[in-house]
């Protein structure tokens, strides 16, 4: 027995390992450069709290924070309502359902640049698609990735039908673990599709509307690719999210005390928002 007592430490040591070099000091190293200027090339320097004092100063961290809620207020209500639908037409007796299920999953095993770059020409202004059919049909061009009052609504589009598949099947089984029999006795009852539907589906989904919201909600502020790409931030800023800005701050500018800084308080944000909704949601009958 005492030859074998370091036997299960040794099984955890690869997990203990990649815990340590991967998540533990990257986070408290991260903690400590919120304190220093770092450019990488010289030397760390503190600096206290004046990454805290700029960092509540900086009106484009803060209009990046604005543009991200904005995608999240445009991205969630539409993933939720196209998922669901298309989970509930999924979830009837129609031909050809393995194919639909594929179809809509399809766009989320793709690479996000690819299907990026894919959106980038067909909202283009001048040689875009949607455009062309859009003169095609005697209407005019909308400058959907160049106008800022359009393009994070544009992205939001996109980033619904890039990931609506995943949801989908998650709500397509919260669907099927519904017994038949509560629809049975509703429709004995006299109850309508959309009473059914608001008193017994949506009550008995809630634990999956809630994953939903917070699978939304993390990739939405996890948002960087799309505006990356497409639109580099633009126009005026207006795409500019928040992890962009923290990105360009660490690896444009070599900031990367400032850009812990902003990271330490978008990981806070993010857990506020995510509790306001989980009080929220489950209240919610």
């Amino acid at each position: 027995m005492k030859k074998n007592k370091w036997l299960p430490y040794l099984f955890v040591a690869p997990y203990l390992l990649h815990f340590l070099v991967f998540v533990a000091f990257p986070v408290f190293f991260s903690l400590f450069l919120t304190f220093h200027k770092w450019n990488i090339i010289s030397p760390v320097e503190y600096v206290g709290m004046g990454n805290y004092s700029r960092m509540f100063q900086d009106r484009m961290f803060w209009k990046a924070i604005v543009n991200t809620l904005k995608f999240l207020v445009i991205h969630i209500p539409l993933q939720i309502i196209f998922a669901l639908a298309l989970a509930e037409f999924l979830n009837q007796n129609i031909k050809l359902k393995g194919f639909y299920r594929a179809a809509f999953f399809l766009p989320v095993i793709v690479s996000g640049v690819v299907v990026t770059i894919l959106w980038q020409q067909l909202l283009g202004f001048d040689t875009g698609l949607i455009n062309r059919l859009l003169v095609m049909m005697g209407l005019g061009k909308v400058g959907w990735l160049i106008d800022p009052d359009i393009a994070m609504g544009s992205i939001a589009v996109m980033a619904t039908w890039k990931n609506v598949g995943l949801y989908v099947i998650l709500f397509l089984v919260g669907l099927q673990t519904i017994p038949p029999a509560y629809y049975e006795a509703a429709e004995i009852e006299g109850a309508s599709h959309w009473q059914q539907f608001r008193r017994i589906t949506l009550p008995l989904i809630n634990p999956t509307i809630f994953m939903v919201v917070i699978l939304s909600t993390l990739g939405g502020f996890s948002l960087f690719i799309e505006p990356y790409i497409m639109t580099g931030g633009g126009p005026l800023n207006s795409t500019l999210s928040s992890v962009l800005y923290i990105y360009k701050q660490a690896f444009q500018y070599y900031h990367m005390g400032y850009s812990a800084t902003l990271g330490f308080f978008f990981a806070l944000l993010i857990l506020l928002v995510i509790m306001i909704q989980k009080k929220y949601i489950e209240t919610t009958d």
